[in-house]
């Protein structure tokens, strides 16, 4: 019923050969999270490291780096798991079929965590220096924690009953850290935000406890979506299949018992110090910001700890496992919690946040000869007030009537279905100077820019080009005209020069042009871009850049655009302006001498030869 341990995970996973062992020295700095990127993308098996200079610990990398391990990690428990979801669809299923969840009020005690005096993660205490120095990438402001599980209490209501687990970057040196100090940077909409924002308004400091590996639940479990209302222990509890065992850290707040590391501090609620930079998982850096830190760190762990880690950059990487695995256990949940909507899909290569996808539903006016967006507008709302959904910087929403058995993951499908339908002058609603991720720097501020709901419906209204037409011109300056996909050209152009939070003056001159009989209007979606042979080299290519790099109301215009009773709207093509801007964030690159050495370790006879 579940694993009580990382080692004991990870023991499991070697013996059914999803796992590598590797025992000669491999460096924290940067070769360990290049070989585990390398490993992901080959679709290649969970690595344990247990030769790591500068640390007495060993390290495991890539343990969710596939759907189907994650499945396997959980196999004891994801049925159990989907009954309760079931049941929260639709509670008279019990009735429905009774033998089916029989065992659901037995195996529910797993739900409650449980108080422990002591716990294995209690028996040693080592510096923080002694911790591994993990960094990822070149441009790191320093080592980072990339799995923990950051446990806080309500401070107005303290214990695990208001409590919140959550997995926020934590770094672990550089900077002006002191020995005793670790950074915390927690972005906008997180479940911490609450705990700080009480203990700013009671002056009292922030108990924080940071724990790092046990059982593989507790990770997965600080990632989950949850409301607000109920505690991450308890969804731990249920997928990990055995009750969450809490003991006291040094703070005197309580810590899961069985984790291999525990680092424990305080938060003053006034004071911040600079975090970052840090490769994250738009695929670009972080910058580095003021945030959160702990003071008065104390580390402590288990007896042969094992630090588990995971590498981020330009999806997909091994976070998209985790987003997998979330939609399997949720999505039968959405339309309980957003009437109307039959399903959401966070695009993973768009960076998660930028792109959300949703089918709906036009119940309004079923009578209605021509079907247009009305009932779309008020789920698109209600999407972008439901918790990290509303971070979503595009969304793009088709009611499920117009496009019956429309595959919402096949990313291309639905693309071609809104760019058939939708009306550019009466379908893009845009929301400026509003949130959006904090790890997204294509607005005009930290935290701050603009969405775009492209809500389209009814039949078809177009056929998609899909070659580029024979003696088209491009305006001066533009060049390399590439079709994408059917219906999108992605169009090569001079480097940008916006300022922050506006538009560069080429897009309105691009628009101007084109409006004038260009063959261009032929193509509901023109990309401006830095290189659009590499844009259109792949579909996850034309996500990645166009969704990355632009901030919809600065980066978008269109043919004969206007404003009319304050709804703006234009002729085709809607364009995107999607270059690289001054103020935007540098893109991860690899590092030369790092690949090099990741080579070799497939050469024959290293630990990794036939992985990748």
């Amino acid at each position: 019923m579940g694993y009580r341990s990382l080692r004991e995970c990870l023991v499991d996973l070697e013996r059914h050969g999803r796992l590598v062992v590797i025992d000669e020295p491999v460096d924290p700095r940067l070769e360990a999270a290049a070989i585990c990127r390398r490993v992901y993308a080959a679709g290649g098996p969970a690595i344990w490291f247990r030769n790591v200079p500068g640390t007495p610990f060993s390290m495991a990398g890539n343990i969710f780096g596939t759907a189907d391990r994650a499945r396997f990690i959980f196999r004891d428990s994801l049925a159990f798991v989907r009954k309760l979801v079931a049941l929260k669809v639709d509670p008279q299923e019990a009735m429905k079929a009774p033998w089916r969840y029989a065992d659901v009020p037995f195996r529910g005690l797993s739900l409650l965590p449980r108080r422990m005096r002591t716990g294995p993660v209690f028996a040693e205490r080592s510096p923080k220096s002694a911790l591994p120095n993990l960094v990822g990438w070149p441009r790191d402001g320093g080592p980072f924690v990339t799995l923990p599980v950051v446990y806080t209490e309500h401070p107005d209501k303290p214990g695990w009953r208001h409590s919140n687990l959550g997995m926020y970057r934590v770094q672990i040196a550089g900077n002006d850290y002191a020995d005793d100090e670790v950074g915390l940077h927690y972005q906008i909409h997180r479940g911490i935000g609450v705990h700080h924002s009480a203990a700013i308004r009671r002056g009292h400091p922030l108990p924080v406890n940071i724990a790092v590996g046990g059982p593989p639940a507790l990770c997965f479990a600080a990632v989950m979506p949850l409301p607000e209302d109920l505690p991450e222990l308890v969804f731990a509890g249920a997928l990990g299949g055995r009750r969450v065992r809490l003991a006291k850290a040094a703070n005197g707040l309580y810590a899961p018992a069985d984790a291999d590391f525990v680092i424990s501090g305080w938060v003053d609620p006034h004071k911040t110090k600079p975090e970052g930079p840090f490769g994250d998982h738009l695929g670009y850096y972080a910058q580095t910001h003021d945030f959160p830190y702990l003071q008065g760190v104390v580390v402590h762990h288990r007896p042969g700890a094992i630090w588990p880690f995971t590498t981020v950059g330009r999806p997909p990487q091994e976070d998209t496992t985790f987003g997998e695995l979330i939609h399997d256990i949720t999505g039968p949940v959405v339309p309980t919690v957003l009437p109307g909507i039959k399903a959401v899909h966070a695009v993973d290569a768009a960076g998660v946040h930028p792109l959300l996808l949703a089918i709906g539903s036009e119940r309004y006016v079923p009578y209605a000869e021509t079907r247009r967006p009305q009932e779309l507008l008020t789920q698109a709302s209600a999407i972008l007030g439901q918790g990290q959904m509303s971070l979503a910087k595009y969304v793009m929403i088709l009611p499920e009537q117009d496009v019956p058995g429309l595959d919402i993951h096949k990313i291309g499908d639905f693309l071609r279905a809104v760019l058939e339908r939708f009306d550019p002058a009466e379908d893009l609603h845009f929301h400026t100077k509003t949130t959006i991720d904090t790890l997204d720097y294509t607005g005009h501020g930290l935290n701050a820019g603009s969405k775009l709901v492209i809500a389209a419906a009814g039949p078809k209204r177009r056929e998609l080009p899909t070659e580029v037409p024979s003696g088209m011109e491009l305006p001066a300056e533009w060049r390399d005209a590439r079709v994408v996909m059917p219906g999108v050209l992605a169009v090569s152009g001079p480097a940008s020069h916006a300022d922050r939070g506006q538009p560069d003056p080429g897009l309105r001159a691009f628009c101007e042009r084109i409006a004038q009989d260009s063959p261009l209007q032929a193509f509901p979606l023109v990309v401006l871009c830095d290189d659009a042979e590499f844009t259109a080299k792949s579909l996850n290519n034309f996500l990645w850049v166009t969704f990355t790099r632009s901030n919809p109301a600065a980066d978008v215009d269109g043919a004969d655009a206007a404003t009319r009773v304050k709804h703006w709207g234009c002729r085709l093509p809607v364009v995107i302006d999607a270059r690289r801007k001054p103020y935007h964030s540098w893109p991860l690159e690899d590092d030369a001498e790092i690949e090099r050495k990741v080579d070799a370790w497939a050469a024959p006879g290293r630990p990794l030869h036939r992985i990748y």
